[in-house]
């Protein structure tokens, strides 16, 4: 491996960008706690905020009217009963799969490139996590009695409905939410107390008491880093069943059922790719803004954004297997209701949804074949964002045109939606990004403690 010197002279790795920008301990530390200590938010700072923080407003103001005159505000009715709400919930959850995975499968597998992006991917997880388990509960039409799905132990038989997928959902979910949560804060203590011991020596009072009390007296003692390391590997082996245990069950919620278009074996590992398949694009769509408008191209680097890439054109093959795989078994089984939903589906009047989500998710991640095309970060940027159109068209069709055109022609139905239905949509995108702009304003958006690690490892290399 070719290497060259730091300023300190020590010896650097040129694949690290940051290490080859000459960076040592105190400078990565300097940089990346600057963002949140230091630097003066702008106007596109302020401007995304505030345009942010309208459509959240209008997301909430939504839901109030939903819990005033009930689900009637949607487009759903009979025979089309799941619309925008579920086919939300299941675009939501797929986008947090990456971050847990970037997190825990790729740490238990060493690979360093995780560093530059897992701690933004882990809180990108915590937020879509959340704002899908909304949805659920909004469509429930009676949202006041959400707690009938929670387990607990049912002496008089009443709830919760074993059978009910709505129950696994909740299984899931906060399964989900508490194990990411944990392994995002334990890998943020490290850099809770950088940024306490920053404050301090800036006398900025105010903010090294809130990161004090955060950093739960890490003093980085050789037996805090010992216990954080095994801590920290303990849930990463505790996420990485999540990765593919979550999307699973929420497939399930379809499969189980005699629906045409539901029932099928293909959905669990079907499912799983398409969230990996989104969420690295999300993942993209987060890192590229980030590292232009917070100068951190030199941890978030061109082979970075690549490697996601790769993985994007991957997941994309597992998710056109998937979409082969379901048409072959519809024309193979012989089943006149599962043929009729799949010609459906190419020739009915959901069919220019169904030809745009082959091109998204499909045709256009070819593109990275080219390793031209991987290190050209304005078409990654693009990419990213014509896949998650098209993995939120296709979590659009598998709910609606499964339902509109089932056994009996006579209760075939249309799914319009309705201007309700666009404002949760948008106002969940609006809530998801309003969220991310207060993690980077107030935490480290990339571990110091990890980038500091690869400082360390690089220093270890022989000249």
């Amino acid at each position: 491996m070719s290497t060259e010197h730091n300023r300190a002279g020590q010896p650097v790795s040129r694949d690290i960008g940051m290490l080859r920008a000459g960076y040592d301990y105190a400078s990565v530390t300097d940089k990346i706690a600057g963002v949140v200590l230091d630097r003066s938010f702008g106007k596109v700072w302020w401007t995304a905020f505030g345009l942010t923080f309208i459509g959240v407003l209008a997301f909430f103001g939504a839901m109030v009217w939903l819990f005033v005159e009930g689900v009637g505000i949607w487009g759903v009715n009979i025979p089309v009963a799941w619309g925008f709400a579920i086919g939300n919930f299941v675009w939501w959850i797929g986008i947090g799969h990456a971050g847990t995975f970037i997190s825990a499968v790729l740490l238990l597998l060493r690979q360093k490139w995780r560093t530059s992006i897992n701690r933004f991917a882990e809180a990108m997880t915590l937020f879509a996590a959340g704002i899908a388990g909304i949805f659920p509960i909004l469509h429930l039409g009676r949202p006041w009695f959400f707690y009938w799905l929670v387990p607990y132990p049912n002496i008089m038989n009443l709830w919760p409905q074993w059978r009910s997928p709505l129950v696994w959902d909740f299984f899931a979910i906060s399964t989900y939410l508490l194990v990411s949560l944990m392994f995002w804060y334990v890998g943020l203590l490290p850099d809770l107390a950088s940024l306490r011991d920053r404050a301090g020596r800036h006398g900025q009072r105010g903010k090294q008491v809130v990161y004090g009390l955060l950093a739960l007296g890490w003093r980085g003692e050789a037996r805090h880093w010992a216990r954080y390391e095994t801590a920290y590997l303990l849930l990463a082996g505790l996420a990485t069943p999540l990765v593919v245990s979550v999307h699973t069950i929420v497939a399930l919620d379809f499969a189980i059922g005699n629906t045409p278009g539901y029932h099928s074996t293909i959905f669990p590992p079907y499912f799983v790719a398409g969230a990996l398949f989104s969420g690295f694009a999300m993942v993209l769509s987060l890192a590229i803004p980030l590292r232009h408008f917070f100068g951190l191209k030199d941890f978030i680097t061109e082979r970075h954004l690549a490697n996601a890439g790769k993985v994007l054109l991957a997941t994309s093959a597992m998710v056109a297997y998937g979409y082969a795989a379901e048409i072959f078994t519809a024309f193979y089984s012989g089943d006149v209701y599962e043929r009729h939903v799949t010609v459906d589906r190419w020739v009915g009047a959901y069919a220019p949804i169904y030809w745009s989500m082959l091109v998204c998710n499909v045709v256009l991640p070819q593109l990275l074949w080219w390793r031209r095309l991987r290190h050209h970060v304005p078409t990654l940027f693009v990419l990213s964002l014509v896949i998650n159109l098209g993995m939120w068209m296709e979590r659009f069709l598998i709910v609606v045109s499964s339902l509109h055109q089932d056994f009996l022609p006579s209760a075939w139905g249309m799914f319009y939606p309705t201007v309700w239905d666009w404002v949760q949509l948008l106002g969940s995108m609006a809530l998801f990004v309003w969220l991310f702009l207060l993690f980077v304003r107030f935490l480290p958006a990339i571990s110091m403690a990890e980038m500091r690690g690869l400082v360390r490892d690089s220093a270890r290399e022989p000249a």
